[in-house]
């Protein structure tokens, strides 16, 4: 590696060569079957991930988003329900409530981990609250069994959006609980960029003990069939096509390696902040005490988040926001009525957090790169 080599956010292609022939096997078998859609494959796929999380039943879908709205519209919303959630993720968490007719309810985030505060989702509860959605930012579950008890003691529904945080856990009730294990549903995706990401769009409903939701969300993703060509109930189109669950099989034997040097990454990053006396001029991320971070993304918060940007990537270091401008502030949520100031956190957050670069096959020497230019920009180290 040269001086002048560009540092990806994340390299898919150090990945494939890594499992390359497992998957070109499964590809392979695949096409041999001529099954494409569902099937075996999927069958097992679900099987083997119900597994992973020690949950009853897991069904695929088409997307982490189609997981969303698959697990919301088993709840029969109807409007002028609410569901909590938080501000600062990414827009599918948002969009899939108000596509089932419900209004999404915002409660602020915690400034050092990024999720949605256990206190503010129960001061926002109300006689119309239908369901809690808290999202697993950045590879960090929520503790959810600061709310878990009090949610199921009022009929409130618990979907955790679990698109960022496969394999992460937590201590509850004296055992590991892998996210999309804790509430009623847990939604995933495949995305190519996630820890366990397909080659394509995938996604998946986790259902922890209840075989009425796990059949409902079965027929809701095939039009709403409960035999073929008879139709309970209007569902959508959104099945997980053989091809992907082949090769998601593949890789989830790999998931928590992969995991754990991911978390060697991020204590590398962290070694080599403190050496540098970087540590008053940006915020690492924090793992909570009593869980599992798994690091989907290595967000900083960083002075002066946009200029340093501008300087890394002119340095050859790529890094992203995530993200932006919260969901209460989006133009197509203004109907909600979230003013600026509504969520300070939220708010500060999107002005200073930074993303560097983050995959289980980087290269010690790249992340030193990537903290000598960081500190390059503040003077700092030398």
């Amino acid at each position: 590696m040269t001086e002048n080599t560009k540092i990806p956010s994340f390299d898919l292609t150090r990945n494939y060569a890594r499992v390359k022939e497992e998957v070109n096997v499964a590809v392979l078998r695949v096409l041999d079957t001529q099954h494409f859609i569902l099937g075996p494959e999927v069958e097992a796929l679900e099987k083997e991930i119900a597994a992973y999380l020690e949950v009853k039943n897991a069904v695929g879908c088409a997307s982490g988003t189609d997981a969303l709205v698959l697990a919301l519209m088993a709840l029969d919303l109807k409007p002028g329900d609410e569901v909590i959630t938080t501000p600062f993720t990414f827009f599918a968490t948002v969009s899939c409530i108000t596509r089932n007719g419900a209004t999404p309810v915002f409660a602020d985030v915690d400034p050092v981990t990024y999720n949605i505060k256990s206190e503010d989702i129960l001061a926002k509860i109300t006689p119309r609250t239908r369901a809690v959605l808290p999202v697993h930012l950045f590879g960090q579950m929520c503790p959810l069994e600061e709310i878990k008890d009090e949610l199921k003691r009022r009929g409130i529904a618990l979907i955790e959006d679990c698109a960022q945080a496969i394999g992460a856990h937590r201590m509850i009730d004296g055992r590991v609980a892998r996210s999309g294990s804790v509430g009623d549903m847990g939604c995933f995706s495949f995305f190519p960029t996630k820890n366990l990401g397909c080659y394509g769009d995938g996604g998946m409903v986790s259902i922890a003990d209840n075989p009425e939701f796990a059949q409902r969300v079965k027929n809701l993703r095939v039009h709403g069939v409960g035999k073929t060509y008879f139709h309970e109930e209007v569902g959508i189109n959104s099945r997980l096509d053989a091809l992907q669950a082949a090769i998601l099989r593949v890789r989830l034997r790999h998931l928590e390696g992969w995991n754990e040097e991911r978390r060697i990454v991020a204590e590398r990053y962290m070694t080599l902040f403190a050496e540098k006396g970087l540590l008053e001029l940006i915020t690492p991320p924090a793992e909570l005490a009593g869980g599992r971070h798994v690091y989907h993304q290595y967000v900083i918060r960083a002075q002066r988040r946009d200029e340093l940007q501008k300087f890394l990537d002119e340095r050859g270091v790529t890094s992203r926001v995530y993200y932006p401008l919260p969901l209460h502030l989006q133009h197509c949520f203004s109907y909600l009525g979230y003013a600026k100031g509504d969520f300070p956190v939220s708010e500060m957050l999107a002005d200073e957090v930074l993303a560097l670069p983050m995959f289980p096959e980087l290269l010690p020497e790249e992340q030193e790169r990537v903290v000598n230019e960081i500190a390059d920009f503040y003077g700092v180290g030398k």
